[in-house]
């Protein structure tokens, strides 16, 4: 894979500032959620993403937004992802968003909670069941893994899911504010927990989280409604992926078609917004990207336009922006708005320095998608180093340590 040439965005409306919630960025270019696994074994953040965060904030007045960190022991279910539910998680979290604040940035953490995906063999070691809206499975496959490892996935109870809200997700939102984070977002994206609530295809329910589509998405916004009270609606996000079919969820062949569901939630929120409690962002997946996978036809079935045009808070926008450099032509008519962030990922992951290279039009290094998903060094920080610089052998041998913590 070569390198991408690209032209200067300098004097684009991506470097013009815009606020988001209370704080003001200086470039709409963003780091979006991309989940890279170099958490210690308890979830606690560790010291390669310390340094992969700090790396990636030197461009002052740029929003990154973490990986999925999990916001409980039950939401958990994948082995190096970070957590967000105890003090020894806030206060490595801590250090990191220090590092960023210190670099003039701003940082938001993705609260992520994986249901009926979740690994049943991991989660049986903990002594816990996958859970989601309903008994379903992302495939047959997942169902015989379940069922090997004798471990179900169980649909939560009405009392579970008043929990969740009072409770679980109203923790990690404290330990969020104690670690110092700008924002959280709510990952109602890509076939997780909450995405598993609001489509028919995995929510078969008969109680008052189930059927209709206020019931489908009342969990969602009993979350935006409660966590406001918490942190303040202002450094909350969501992130939303009508068309994904990702993890096998079939938005746009359900009965309820995607824009009947996806419009009454942004309609919902954009009325908060009217009362004077308007999130920070609407985080929305775009058609031509669908979760870790590349694009294929059947994921371009849709368009989020309507999200703006029901929405008139800030939008970020995420998905494949580098397909038309150097020219970006698809980024500059999306931000055109004034209103609208865009977001990079995997070139964010090969080049620490994004913001700066697209300001000024320096060609991007090329990303290796076999280490994406590693263990050690080699592949995550290795791209802050000269190529001459990096001992690929050492780099491999240097795994996730603990921050420490003063």
């Amino acid at each position: 894979m070569s390198s991408v040439k690209i032209s200067p965005l300098k004097d684009s409306e991506a470097f013009q500032s815009i606020k988001v919630g209370n704080n003001t960025l200086q470039t709409k270019i963003v780091y979006p959620p991309t989940t890279r696994f170099r958490a210690l074994e308890d979830h606690t953040p560790s010291d390669l993403q310390l340094q992969y965060y700090g790396d990636r904030s030197t461009f002052p007045g740029t929003l990154l937004i973490t990986e999925g960190t999990f916001v409980s022991p039950q939401a958990s279910g994948y082995e190096g992802a970070p957590g967000i539910w105890t003090d020894k998680h806030a206060k490595a979290w801590k250090v990191i968003t220090d590092k960023v604040h210190a670099n003039g940035s701003f940082i938001s953490t993705q609260f992520w909670f994986l249901g009926r995906v979740a690994d049943p063999a991991v989660m049986k070691t903990r002594g816990l069941n996958p859970v989601s809206a309903s008994v379903t499975y992302e495939s047959d496959a997942a169902k015989e893994a379940a069922e090997a490892v004798g471990n179900p996935v169980r649909a939560l109870t009405t009392q579970e899911i008043k929990d969740l809200v009072y409770k679980t997700y109203t923790n990690a939102a404290q330990k969020a504010m104690d670690a110092g984070f700008d924002y959280i977002e709510l990952h109602a994206a890509h076939g997780y927990l909450l995405d598993q609530f609001l489509q028919p295809c995995t929510n078969q329910r008969t109680d008052e989280y189930g059927g209709s589509i206020e019931n489908r998405a009342r969990l969602i916004l009993e979350l935006v409604d409660h966590l406001s009270t918490i942190v303040g609606a202002d450094k909350i996000g969501i992130r939303i992926s009508p068309w994904a079919t990702f993890q096998n969820m079939k938005a746009h062949k359900d009965t309820a078609h995607p824009l009947t569901t996806f419009s009454y939630l942004v309609h919902e929120l954009q009325q908060r917004a009217d009362k004077g409690q308007g999130i920070a962002y609407i985080s929305v997946v775009e058609p031509r990207v669908s979760g870790i996978l590349d694009v294929s036809e059947e994921d371009q079935a849709g368009d989020n336009e309507f999200v703006s045009k029901i929405w008139k808070g800030v939008i970020l926008k995420a998905g494949n922006y580098s397909y038309d450099a150097p020219t970006f032509t698809t980024l500059k008519e999306d931000i055109a708005d004034k209103r609208t962030l865009v977001g990079f990922s995997r070139y964010f992951t090969s080049n620490p320095n994004l913001v700066w290279k697209l300001r000024d039009g320096i060609d991007l290094v090329p990303y290796d998608r076999d280490t994406f998903y590693g263990d050690s060094n080699y592949g995550y920080n290795t791209y802050s180093m000269a190529p001459e610089e990096v001992d690929k052998e050492l780099e491999i041998k240097r795994l996730a340590s603990a921050i420490e913590v003063l």
